[in-house]
């Protein structure tokens, strides 16, 4: 009996993917196609438990029917139907339509990847076909395996959707590249879009050691110059972006996308492998008590993060009502869970710059603007300190910026010891 519960529920053992097109990196290759003889021993297994069936086990042991009876699936807009209404709305971003809906699909599979890291061979520093490391990437931090295989997936995913994406750049990747180039299509007619998309394939990627959450960022710009892949085209401020969007790979998986009217949130239902719309217009509250910065790195900060931190501790955080409220220290060292935090409860996300690296370690075109620009259309701020996120003009597609993103009121007290303490 106990055999048959956990087959009942255990999930399948194989990931239906999405076909890509074109060849695949061996590394790649290797983590999504599944283990022929575990497929067929798992379907001959499994065949024989009832897809209706569901037991619950009593204190002594002993199976009980369960009762489901009250349980029901809300009635929520699905990401595509939202993805029609939105751009019926607006529809010079027609375009998107196929490219978002691709995006969402890669971020079901990537979070099916997080959950199997730890029991498949998806985990730990990404190796060549001899056994050695790969090289680090252009940040110089080892890539994981996971890095490696969710890269490939969101390159894909925006490459393939439509034609619609002329280039991208991921933060794992030393340069822009081609969507004609990823696909592999010398010799094969391959439309050129109007499109560029930008991307952090995993961030937070080491939080898998210890099971605590990670997350995808992209933003999408229009390309501005010929060709596509030519840095100039990348390099826009993020005021110009067009949508900007995360997935948070945690309790739940949760997509959160703007397309410059709003934000609204999706959350997996891991039933349908669907998005469903649970988050209607987010707003970020005008303050909030969430102070989620590395305070490990205090003495390393400038004059007016230490500052204002010492500050909120002291008398904690204005309410914008002449009072204050208690701060409350929260750090998971992923930007999309703690902006994510903030964004749903108020406070401010910070990482600033400090001695060792005066400009952080947060990347402007994958990262800061991207989030930026969700923070500002839920009615929050994004700042480096000394001027608005959006408003920085880049100079390098790898290029970190200072970086504190939340409610407004919070973000304006930061700006002020920047102005009134200096650095």
């Amino acid at each position: 009996m106990r055999s048959l519960l956990h087959l009942a529920l255990l999930p399948s053992l194989v990931v239906a993917f999405v076909p890509l097109i074109g060849p695949l990196n061996p590394l790649v290759k290797q983590m999504l196609i599944p283990n022929p003889s575990i497929t067929v021993q798992s379907q001959g297994l499994l065949s024989s438990v009832s897809s209706s069936t569901s037991l619950n086990l009593t204190p002594d042991g002993s199976s009980s029917p369960p009762n489901l009876t009250n349980l029901k699936k809300k009635r929520l807009m699905s990401f595509e139907r939202y993805l029609e209404v939105e751009c019926w709305s607006q529809p010079e971003l027609k375009a998107l339509e196929p490219v978002l809906s691709s995006v969402a699909t890669a971020c079901v599979q990537i979070s099916k990847m997080v959950s199997r890291a730890q029991t498949d061979d998806i985990y730990g520093a990404a190796m060549d076909s001899s056994g050695q490391i790969l090289d680090s990437n252009i940040q110089g931090e080892t890539q994981q395996k996971l890095d490696v295989v969710c890269n490939e997936i969101m390159l894909r995913a925006f490459c393939s959707a439509s034609g619609n994406v002329a280039a991208v750049a991921s933060e794992e990747e030393d340069e822009a590249r081609p969507c004609k180039a990823v696909m592999d299509s010398d010799g094969v007619e391959f439309s050129e879009g109007e499109y560029v998309a930008v991307f952090d394939p995993i961030d937070g990627s080491k939080n898998i050691d210890s099971s605590l959450p990670v997350g995808t960022i992209f933003g999408i710009y229009k390309y501005k110059d010929l060709p596509p892949a030519g840095v100039g085209t990348f390099l826009q401020r993020g005021s110009n972006l067009v949508a900007s969007g995360y997935c948070l790979y945690s309790a739940t998986t949760v997509l959160v996308l703007t397309m410059g009217k709003g934000v609204d949130g999706f959350t997996l239902d891991p039933d349908r492998r669907q998005f469903l719309r649970t988050h209607e217009d987010m707003r970020v509250p005008d303050s909030g008590p969430l102070i989620c910065m590395n305070e490990g790195n205090y003495r390393e900060y400038n004059g007016a993060v230490q500052h204002y931190l010492k500050q909120v501790k002291q008398r904690g955080v204005s309410d914008g009502k002449g009072g204050f409220t208690k701060a409350q220290g929260r750090y998971v060292g992923a930007l999309v869970a703690d902006a994510h935090n903030v964004l749903i409860n108020g406070g401010i996300y910070g990482y600033p710059g400090t001695r060792e690296n005066p400009n952080g370690k947060i990347r402007l075109m994958y990262e800061s603007n991207p989030m930026g620009m969700i923070m500002e259309q839920a009615g929050g701020a994004a700042s480096t300190g000394k001027e608005k996120i959006l408003e920085v003009e880049p100079t390098e597609i790898h290029q970190r910026v200072p970086t504190f993103l939340g409610s407004p009121l919070n973000i304006m007290e930061l700006d002020e010891c920047f102005k009134y303490i200096g650095e």
